[in-house]
């Protein structure tokens, strides 16, 4: 078998390896200069600035990925920190240890109570919003405070506008191993997991760059594909993929690319793709501030119901020793049109909330926009229920499944299993076509 992908952000890449663990031939095409798709690292005046995905898991898949590029120690990884969320005018911190469900004061003993009910209501429901579905179970007020801006921050969206069937599916599947919703929460967004927060030494962006070194002779990059169609061959339907290099067949094709990429290349081939464009992202931007703000924790979030632009903020610097460094995020769903504004604004109004939050004055490093963004996994995802690709071409992107590193890892891992299942099916069909096709020669006597 010969797998053609589409893409080489790290869904891509981790495919690439672990197709080459199993000995099947590949083929990655990636169109800019270099693979990691949304994992972006900038390096500012000496200062390391995540342009995408802030940090990570150190899950056993994204340290072996680490490992094949050759960078298994440059990790970095985050303590225990504290996560925070901006409400009734100062910061408190998020309940997600017994610990800090006692202390915090960020929720009334009321809302304390209520959230502690959770174990006592019906488990969650795809119908739901993510909205209903967190009010519902925690109250009113631990969804505004807590639940609410941690969960929707992780998407830059607003949980009302976002279905439980595609924003909570992989949560409402732990609910029934972790016994709870809130414990399933609480491994989601915060403290409760084995694999800790980590970065790497130089960025997060070491890590693709390292993988796509160390698989250089399976990747192609500045080589965007500009059309894939099925030719039927004697073994079958093959996928003849066009590059402005030439072209290629495979047996089997994988596409990792933005939605509306997807949709152009499978234009024809699979069903429903054609409103795939259609799915929202949110455009995102990011202003880093260096500042002494001397507190120890992940960041924090800001809870419905302030008065400010700002989505929330990631101390790089408390989290990775980056110098100072601290990400403000802007944007999102709740307020696409900021991006509008120029850069010098948006640096304005970060350094303005970000002392306000937090009583520290800052200094500007830098702002980055990302557009499209984060997937909203919003209602325009209801789109999915309508794609259905043909034998021999897969789907494996952050908007068919859960976004994060080691989600994308793992996808790849689980992807490369069946692939290899399936070449193994064929090879045992080729032998046994032949087998059956052989003769022994006529005798003589």
């Amino acid at each position: 078998m010969r797998v053609g992908i589409i893409g080489g952000g790290i869904t891509g890449l981790a495919l690439t390896h672990y197709l080459a663990e199993a000995g099947i031939d590949s083929v990655t095409f990636e169109a800019s200069e270099e693979a990691g798709g949304v994992i972006q690292t900038r390096h500012v005046d000496g200062h390391v600035l995540e342009a995408g995905p802030q940090r990570m898991r150190k899950t056993p898949g994204v340290a072996e990925l680490a490992a094949a590029g050759g960078i298994e120690d440059a990790f970095v990884e985050a303590g225990d920190e504290k996560l925070y969320v901006y409400a009734d005018g100062k910061l408190g911190c998020a309940p997600l240890s017994v610990e800090e469900f006692f202390r915090t004061d960020l929720l009334s003993w009321t809302g304390k109570a209520r959230l502690l009910a959770e174990v006592f209501t019906r488990p969650g429901m795809e119908q739901e919003t993510a909205r209903d579905l967190f009010v519902r179970k925690f109250g009113q007020e631990a969804y505004e405070k807590f639940i609410g801006p941690l969960y929707g921050g992780i998407y830059g969206s607003d949980p009302a506008e976002m279905p439980a069937a595609y924003a909570l599916d992989s949560l409402m599947e732990r609910e029934e191993k972790a016994g709870s919703f809130l414990q399933a929460f609480r491994k989601r967004v915060g403290q409760g997991q084995k694999a800790p927060p980590a970065s790497m030494e130089e960025g997060m962006q070491q890590l693709p760059n390292a993988v796509a070194e160390a698989y250089s002779d399976r990747i192609e990059l500045e080589t965007p594909v500009t059309d894939l169609e099925p030719v039927e061959r004697s073994t079958g339907t093959m996928y003849r993929v066009e590059t402005p290099a030439g072209t290629e067949e495979f047996d089997h094709v994988v596409c990792t690319t933005p939605a509306s990429a997807t949709a152009d290349l499978l234009d024809g081939i699979a069903t429903g793709v054609e409103d795939l464009d259609s799915l929202r992202y949110n455009p995102l931007a990011l202003v880093y501030l260096e500042s002494d703000l001397g507190r120890e924790g992940f960041g924090y979030q800001v809870g419905y119901g302030e008065d400010l632009h700002t989505l929330g903020s990631s101390w790089n610097a408390s989290m990775f020793d980056r110098d100072g460094v601290h990400t403000i995020f802007l944007g999102g769903m709740h307020e696409p049109e900021l991006l509008e504004e120029n850069d010098e604004r948006l640096a304005e109004i970060a350094q303005e909330e970000f002392e306000t939050v937090t009583g520290a004055e800052s200094s500007v490093i830098d702002v980055a926009r990302l557009e499209p963004g984060f997937p909203a996994w919003d209602q325009s995802w209801w789109t999915l229920e309508d794609v259905e690709t043909p034998e021999g071409i897969d789907l494996a992107t952050n908007y068919t499944a859960r976004m994060g590193i080691p989600s994308r890892v793992r996808e790849a891992q689980e992807l490369a299993e069946s692939l290899t299942e399936r070449a193994e099916t064929l090879d045992s069909r080729s032998l046994t076509n032949a087998d059956s096709s052989t003769t022994a020669a006529p005798s003589d006597d």
